[in-house]
């Protein structure tokens, strides 16, 4: 995103269905062309499915991380890490989740139902059976507490990856011993299967309230930074912490208190973190890890493919590449210099010496409210020419604004000189290493220097926007209304850069209100184009992710989404016999 990771999830609108882009199997004796993922691109749900009486009784399974976790709050603009989010998702519970196929889905292990009674009016039913791991159970207490940090009026400084549609919510109410929870809303909300999602899962109200009165913003923000900063004890989930050593693993194992349909065959799950990701084939070619959720780089997809007894799968979903300014910086506080150092990048040779190297099947995104597998998809950026590489037309933007030195050091109208600019991609990540350094060449064909360095912390650095120009991945979900809130709205914590646009929010937020899908999605193209003009944010690509795993393992699958690769860590086993 995740988030990283972004956009809340699930929604009313048609979902994006899964397009794989490639699969490959290892290679060596036996290996088949897809191995264990064979049939993932007409079966995004169940491919490498075994049924739990074919899978052992025990044993450790360990996933590379390509994160360290510093942030556990995962609802905070700090935490809100996709890693961090993977790593949290066998922990914590939520009411929605998004399944491989890309679609919504109701968390059957926490909820009997789910349902929009009438257009303002939302009503859970939390199984009798759901507890935390110290016995106490799932209430609507933990929908209170995640709407009271989320809605921007209970806790001012509790500062949330979003608040899209939370801000909308009036009241959350209890019934039925708290196993009822009604949700009221101001107006109606299009993505109300976004809230109290995976994208922004449920924490223990009742541990909360030991840092401080839930009823009081104090309180609130106490409870909300001690989740952020405390590993977990506690557990609503399948697996439970037995440890955690920052920067080298997370070690999980079953909660004996985990109430959902489908126990555990793990003895335990290992989440080890491996922040430079050319290390994540050899290990697990050397059997340190037996599953890998890596960010594709071509070296790392070439030496998968030639592992014995290893399959690999890439699929297109909800993710996509973009490059960020960060607009607190005054000089990219013009939208001429913005423009034309846009205009000046070149995404087609972008592509090409990337992602296009293990994936032909990529393009250019036009879009970023959806991705072209989604309904409303359109093209609102070829008119403004970013991305276009078109170096004569962005020294021209430059010139017409009163800019000189154009070509060879750029001086703004007012007569500074435009200083460096400081460029960051996260360390180990050998794509954006490459789209950090063309953009660095686009750049110095206007007279602008760009200088590069890396960050091991994602989320802190987009957070305290310690950058001028940033590449990373956006994980959205299939609702793309709710998601705009939280990415675009001038805000929302995920809005790093500090773009504001009193238009854009209110088109925005009417899309998110709309009970007409077709206006709707007009409404966020709308506010598309006039991001597009404002040159805010300059989509790259839909991302291809990678799942990679030993032929041993059952149930572990590829999921395209902000839910990640552990979505169904429950079913998650060792085949039979291996």
């Amino acid at each position: 995103m995740k988030r990283t990771r972004a956009a809340a999830a699930a929604a009313v609108a048609t979902a994006a269905t899964l397009v794989l882009a490639a699969c490959g199997g290892g290679g060596g004796a036996g290996g088949s062309s897809g191995g264990v993922y064979g049939d993932c691109s007409t079966n995004p749900n169940t491919c490498n499915s075994v049924p739990a009486d074919q899978l052992q009784q025990g044993g450790t399974v360990t996933l590379a991380s390509e994160k360290n976790i510093d942030n556990w709050n995962v609802i905070s603009s700090e935490g809100n890490v996709d890693w961090t989010g993977m790593s949290t998702k066998p922990l914590l519970t939520y009411a929605f989740y998004t399944s491989p196929d890309l679609k919504p889905t109701l968390n059957t292990d926490l909820l009997d139902s789910a349902d929009l009674t009438n257009p303002t009016t939302i009503v859970y039913k939390i199984k009798p059976a759901a507890v935390w791991n110290d016995g106490t159970p799932v209430t609507a207490d933990d929908f209170v507490m995640s709407w009271k940090w989320q809605n921007t009026r209970d806790c001012p400084a509790c500062e949330t990856a979003g608040n899209g549609g939370y801000d909308q919510v009036t009241a959350v109410t209890g019934s039925d011993n708290g196993k009822t929870v009604t949700v009221t809303l101001s107006k109606p909300y299009t993505d109300w299967q976004s809230l109290f999602n995976s994208a922004a899962p449920l924490y223990p109200a009742h541990i909360g309230a030991q840092q401080g009165d839930l009823n009081s913003p104090d309180g609130l923000a106490a409870a909300f930074d001690w989740f952020g900063k405390t590993p977990p004890t506690y557990s609503a989930g399948p697996f439970q912490v037995e440890n955690w050593q920052d920067n080298v693993a997370l070690t999980l194992v079953p909660n004996p208190q985990w109430y959902g349909a489908t126990k555990p065959k793990l003895d335990r799950l290992v989440i080890r973190v491996i922040t430079d990701a050319t290390q994540e084939p050899l290990a697990l070619q050397n059997n340190e890890v037996q599953a890998l959720f890596p960010q594709p780089q071509v070296d790392i997809v070439n030496q998968l493919n030639n592992i014995p007894n290893v399959s690999n799968a890439q699929a297109a979903g909800l993710s996509w590449e973009h490059f960020d300014f960060n607009l607190q910086n005054p000089f990219l506080a013009d939208k001429a210099l913005r423009q034309a150092l846009y205009i000046a990048v070149n995404t087609q040779d972008v592509i090409a010496k990337t992602v296009g190297q293990f994936n032909p099947d990529i393009k250019p995104l036009q879009n970023k409210m959806f991705v072209p597998q989604q309904d409303g998809y359109q093209d609102n950026l070829t008119a403004t020419g970013q991305g276009s590489g078109d170096i004569e037309r962005a020294k021209k933007v430059l010139t017409d604004a009163g800019y000189t030195g154009v070509g060879s050091a750029l001086v703004a109208p007012n007569g500074q000189a435009v200083p460096a600019l400081r460029m960051r991609y996260t360390v180990g990540n050998a794509v954006r290493q490459t789209e950090c350094e063309l953009f660095q060449q686009y750049a110095k064909q206007l007279g602008v220097n760009v200088e590069i360095s890396t960050t091991d912390s994602l989320g802190t650095t987009t957070s305290s926007g310690d950058y001028d120009v940033i590449v990373f991945g956006w994980i959205m979900s299939p609702a793309p209304f709710g998601g705009a809130q939280q990415l675009w709205l001038s805000n929302s914590g995920s809005n790093y850069g500090k773009y504001v646009n009193p238009t854009t929010d209110a088109l925005i937020n009417e899309a998110a209100a709309s009970t007409d899908i077709n206006d709707a999605r007009a409404k966020l193209n709308e506010a598309d184009k006039i991001m597009a003009e404002d040159a805010y944010v300059l989509p790259l690509y839909q991302k291809p992710t990678l799942a990679a795993v030993q032929n041993t393992l059952g149930n572990v699958r590829n999921n395209a989404s902000l839910d990640g690769i552990t979505y169904n860590t429950s079913e998650w086993g060792i085949r039979s016999g291996s």
